[in-house]
């Protein structure tokens, strides 16, 4: 178990708590929903908007370990609260090969404690850079949380922890 960034238990999910099961529209209009990858481990970036820089940098860099990631039992799922449509032009645009999920209700960012408000506007409200790593039997084995959106995860600290 590792836990990157600790906030007050009451704020964000931390390492070893069930992870909040949730079921989101996908860039192509799918649904996917959590619990249906039980017995993978499963990476959920969360990013504030796409089309950003740093979001840009954290997509593509897990997207570049994703093939490695899927051969060793593992599943990656990049969360915003863009449309369907603005996270499938931008998964064109970068050639991401996992899928892109909208939370435009919140209701996951919530659930997750990964709230950011304001964000380069007054009330708008988006995921605050996180990732977490759910384990096989649906716990949270990792979880790191940016202090800011500009700071990018420690993928070599990610990526290790995915080879342990």
């Amino acid at each position: 178990m590792f836990l990157a960034w600790s906030l007050p238990p009451e704020v964000m999910v931390n390492v070893g708590d069930k992870a909040p099961d949730f079921t989101l529209k996908a860039h192509d209009k799918s649904e996917v929903t959590l619990s249906t990858f039980h017995g993978k481990k499963v990476i959920l970036s969360f990013y504030p908007a796409a089309f950003t820089g740093v979001c840009k940098n954290q997509a593509c860099t897990v997207n570049n370990q994703y093939n490695d990631l899927v051969s060793n039992n593992c599943e990656v799922i990049g969360i915003s609260v863009d449309s369907p449509f603005a996270n499938n032009a931008f998964r064109e645009a970068n050639g991401i090969e996992y899928p892109l999920l909208s939370d435009v209700h919140r209701e996951v960012i919530t659930a997750y404690g990964v709230t950011f408000e304001n964000f380069a506007i007054d009330g708008y409200t988006v995921a605050q850079r996180s990732v977490f790593v759910i384990e096989e039997d649906g716990t949270i084995g990792y979880a790191w949380y940016a202090e800011n959106p500009g700071i990018e995860p420690n993928y070599d600290e990610l990526f290790a922890y995915m080879s342990s």
